[in-house]
């Protein structure tokens, strides 16, 4: 099985964890614009220095977004910087998809259901995706989107749970999307060891990149976002 180093600062939340063996060790902690400060002293307190090879690291993962533009940074400068001098090769897992894993690992929600997760954009919009699970893997459904809480409406009419930040507009939703919602769970922030599981799989499809492909995925960036407006039906 792959040892993997995995980061995530997207949110408020710095997270680091380290998976092999098949055992996991993590550090994470809520501490809003403090990830600078904290994420090499949790790799130190994970991780011996040296080449992270020789201590069975095969790959990096890391949330590569959307999220918090200062956060995004920070994980893809450590993390271009880590896979650099141990030669690794670099797996990006979205935020949102981690988000979904972190909410059925903590059983709020269940393997049956349809999440819709959300971060608060703080620009008055929210970015959210549909995601459901297949063999407990999150899997993306529809989405990702960037919009205003009130123009927020997934494709379908099944029931949804909806978990982060972006929830606590749910008050804002438009009736339809408000009429599918059976719970909502606004504490959920993405969790590092939660991208492992989504790592290996996209590992193992080869679905990797050079240290010199890591960068965030930036809401804004019109190649890989679209307004919900303009979002055109997924193939």
């Amino acid at each position: 099985m792959s040892g993997v180093l995995a980061i995530e600062t997207a949110t408020d939340a710095c997270s680091v964890a380290v998976y092999r063996a098949g055992e996991y060790h993590e550090r994470h902690t809520v501490a809003p614009r403090q990830h600078s400060r904290l994420l090499f002293s949790m790799l130190a307190e994970l991780l011996s220095a040296g080449s992270l090879a020789e201590q069975g690291i095969e790959f990096i993962a890391y949330g590569c977004g959307p999220g918090s533009f200062t956060g995004l940074r920070i994980a893809a400068s450590a993390v271009q910087g880590l896979a650099y001098s141990s030669s690794l090769p670099v797996v990006a897992v979205s935020t949102l998809a981690v988000m979904a894993q972190t909410a059925l690992r903590q059983g709020v929600v269940s393997v049956s259901d349809t999440v819709l997760c959300t971060l608060d954009a703080r620009i008055n919009e929210v970015y959210s995706a549909v995601y459901v699970f297949e063999n407990d893997i999150a899997v993306l459904r529809d989405g990702p989107w960037a919009c205003a809480p009130g123009e927020l409406t997934p494709p379908g009419a099944g029931p949804l749970h909806v978990v982060g930040s972006g929830s606590v507009f749910s008050a804002t939703f438009p009736p339809v999307l408000q009429a599918r919602i059976q719970k909502v769970f606004p504490d959920i922030v993405p969790a590092a060891r939660d991208i492992i599981p989504l790592s290996l799989e996209k590992y193992r499809r080869g679905d990797t990149q050079a240290p010199r492909d890591v960068q965030p995925v930036y809401v804004r960036d019109e190649i890989s976002w679209k307004k919900l407006a303009d979002q055109g039906k997924r193939a």
